[in-house]
């Protein structure tokens, strides 16, 4: 079984790990944690050198707790399942849904490997995993979860060939739910290799395959189509629905947004624009546009004509008489006018 299935039949992508990559990363962190362990222990053996045997017996016993057994719980706790000798082979423990460990399901692990990896050298571990369909040894049957492939390799994708265009479409009414996962691999394998087969070989290994589909869809073979197109065409079908469920999906889960009209640049004509920066007469107007107070100032045709202010003149200064024809007292324009107004 190379994928996990939940128990609602849904198909992980998540790949269990096997007994050679689990042993390497296992040895690496044994090698880590019995190195931090004898550091430890020579560095407390001087400490408490002056303590009597049943001190230093409670000690040992102690450190031995501490490092060998909660130091990889503490770090499968905190790492969710990774360990450096876990990371460096690309492995991760996970629960049986496919979900992160937690601090129980690390504590089961941690306790049942110091009886089944320390206490036995392995030996049970490695029995219990070659036993198991994913695996697993003891502490992961009692815990509930499961070391599997985080790094997976990734082989060179082989493209179906497409079937002739005449056709593409002719089977769309076609029902493909009962036809199996299994048939379809076959068939995506004998296309993708037909070139590498004998002709006879692949004839009969064609119409084989295209019996077992037009069996399964209720709907005979057309006559004049040879078995290898019609695979092609059926295949082509089955991959175009896929595409066209998944592209629904995405837009029910992410509805297009109503798009938000964005206003212009204040004070940009749309149209040409001349040195002075106003718009250029008979250019296009690019439709109305919200008035802005840092507009660009209208052209002459534009601006309100308002009239203009009377000119205010100062008055006369004692002793001085007004010139003729301006207005002033004894002038021919009228007596005693200065053009001054006093306030209201």
């Amino acid at each position: 079984m190379n994928e996990l299935v939940t128990g609602d039949a849904v198909v992980l992508g998540l790949q269990p790990a096997r007994l050679p990559s689990r042993a390497l990363a296992i040895a690496i962190d044994l090698a880590v944690v019995l190195t931090v362990f004898v550091l430890i222990s020579i560095g407390l053996a001087v400490a408490t050198v002056s303590l009597d045997e049943a001190a230093s017996a409670a000690i040992a016993v102690a450190t031995f707790l501490l490092v060998l057994v909660g130091g990889p719980i503490a770090v499968e706790t905190l790492s969710q399942g990774r360990s450096l000798g876990k990371l460096a082979c690309g492995l991760r423990v996970v629960r049986d849904d496919g979900g992160p460990i937690r601090f129980r399901h690390a504590l089961v692990r941690g306790s049942m490997g110091v009886v089944e990896i320390l206490g036995t050298f392995g030996v049970v571990a490695c029995t219990a995993s070659l036993v198991s369909a994913r695996g697993r040894r003891i502490g992961d049957v009692f815990a509930g979860t499961l070391v599997v492939r985080e790094r997976v390799p990734t082989g060179r994708a082989v493209a179906v060939p497409p079937p002739p265009p005449w056709l593409v479409g002719r089977f769309a009414p076609l029902d493909l739910s009962a036809v199996p996962d299994d048939l379809w691999l076959a068939i995506r394998q004998y296309l993708t290799r037909m070139h590498q087969l004998d002709a006879a070989v692949g004839r009969s290994i064609a119409e084989r395959l295209s019996g077992d589909l037009a069996a399964r869809t209720g709907v005979p073979v057309p006559q004049g189509v040879p078995a290898a197109a019609y695979l092609a065409a059926v295949v082509n079908e089955r991959q175009a629905r896929d595409v066209r469920r998944v592209a629904s999906a995405a837009r029910l889960n992410h509805p297009p947004q109503t798009p938000v009209p964005v206003a212009s640049p204040v004070g940009t004509p749309s149209g040409p624009v001349r040195p002075g920066g106003l718009p250029l007469p008979g250019g296009p107007t690019g439709g109305p546009r919200t008035a802005s107070p840092w507009d660009v100032r209208p052209a002459g045709d534009d601006v309100p004509h308002t009239a203009p202010a009377p000119p205010v003149t100062a008055p006369p200064r004692a002793g001085t008489t007004p010139a003729e024809g301006t207005g002033g007292a004894g002038g021919p324009e009228g007596p005693g006018t200065t053009g001054f107004a006093p306030p209201a």
